[in-house]
C-alpha cells in the first residue's frame, strides 16, 4: 500500500474518483496505484508528483527507491 499517496489525496479532500478526473485517469487506476497493485508510467508518476507537489520517492518509494543505483552512489563517494 502506498500510504503517502493516499494521505496526500485525502489531505486535499479528494476522493479517488475526483483525483482520477483531475488527472485524466480511471478511478480503478487510482485505486490500484494506492494499493500497490499497479505502477504508473514514469510520465504519469511525474504528473502525480507535480499535482501533489511532492517528490517521486515520497509518493512511490517502492518504485523509485528500489530501482535506485546504490553502487553508483558508493563509487562517487569513494572518489571524493
Amino acid at each position: 500500500m502506498r500510504k503517502n499517496f493516499k494521505k496526500e489525496r485525502e489531505l486535499l479532500g479528494l476522493t479517488q474518483d475526483q483525483l482520477a478526473k483531475k488527472l485524466n485517469v480511471s478511478e480503478v487506476f487510482v485505486r490500484k496505484i494506492e494499493s500497490g497493485a499497479s505502477n504508473p508510467s514514469s510520465a504519469k508518476a511525474v504528473e502525480f508528483a507535480e499535482f501533489f507537489r511532492k517528490p517521486l520517492d515520497y509518493l512511490f518509494p517502492d518504485i523509485f527507491l528500489l530501482s535506485f543505483d546504490t553502487k553508483r552512489i558508493k563509487r562517487k563517494e569513494a572518489a571524493k
